[in-house]
């Protein structure tokens, strides 16, 4: 995966978003996530570091090394994680597919929606398993829009998402690869894998999950795919913008929205 091939663009909004959903996230997808004193641990794909941050304070004593193919994100990353305090945690640019670490040198791997954009996931499990210790742990979350379904139901909303997954897989991702973390991991060659899905549901008794997550964090995920989705006729304008509009009202006083992430543990 180059720079350009990122589906949701390196913009200002888009590490906006990413924080949002870090933040409303965190116990959902991090809460069982903790590595012991000592543990040397690879996060691959860290990004604006976002997820650094959770990994880092739930564990403080071990260490990390958080890698991105990416300079500008890296960048980010750093002045994060500068400005948070946090000391156990080095940042690497590097290609996953050549890591520059030699091999059986983690003692665990964590990786967090970063498999979606890459064409050959499995020849990525495999390359992060050379530098894992026998018996370390590699730990994968996903999520996977095609389990996404709301309340007031929209033809048009789900069109609107429909961009999001045809976008994202032009450019040789794979949004509803959440679903696949099983077969993925056992086709690394991993083993006792574990997959647990990890369902959000909103409701308006929920108002920091509705702006966290339904609006700052999906909507605005779909969102960010308009310009493609309109300059690739998969979606007219008015279709779009009601579409649109449809989701929001998800985040309404009647509305509801659900969706669900998958993780996966596994050792080598």
């Amino acid at each position: 995966m180059t720079e350009q091939e990122y589906v949701h663009g390196r913009s200002a909004r888009e590490s906006t978003r990413l924080f949002d959903q870090a933040d409303t996230l965190a116990e959902l997808l991090h809460g069982d996530t903790r590595y012991l004193a000592g543990s040397n641990v690879l996060e691959a794909g860290c990004g604006v570091g976002a997820q650094t941050v959770i990994l880092a304070r739930n564990s403080p004593k071990a260490h990390f090394i958080s890698l991105d193919i990416s300079q500008i994100s890296i960048n980010k990353a750093k002045a994060l994680i500068r400005r948070e305090g946090i000391t156990n945690v080095a940042f690497q640019t590097a290609d996953i597919f050549n890591l520059p670490f030699e091999e059986k040198c983690f003692d665990h791997i964590f990786v967090c929606f970063f498999l979606e954009h890459l064409q050959c996931p499995v020849d990525a499990l495999k390359r992060l398993k050379s530098v894992l210790k026998p018996g370390g742990s590699m730990t994968v979350i996903e999520g996977d829009h095609g389990s996404t379904y709301f309340y007031p139901e929209s033809v048009k909303a789900l069109q609107t998402i429909q961009c999001l997954i045809d976008v994202q897989a032009r450019m040789g991702g794979n949004s509803l690869i959440g679903r696949q973390l099983y077969p993925l991991l056992r086709g690394g060659g991993f083993q006792e894998v574990v997959v647990s899905p990890r369902v959000v549901y909103v409701d308006s008794s929920q108002p920091e999950w509705i702006e966290g997550f339904t609006k700052n964090t999906f909507i605005a995920m779909v969102e960010g795919v308009k310009r493609q989705a309109l300059d690739l006729r998969l979606i007219d304008q008015e279709t779009w913008e009601r579409g649109i509009a449809d989701l929001y009202a998800t985040a309404t006083y009647d509305g509801t929205f659900c969706y669900t992430f998958f993780k996966g543990l596994a050792l080598k």
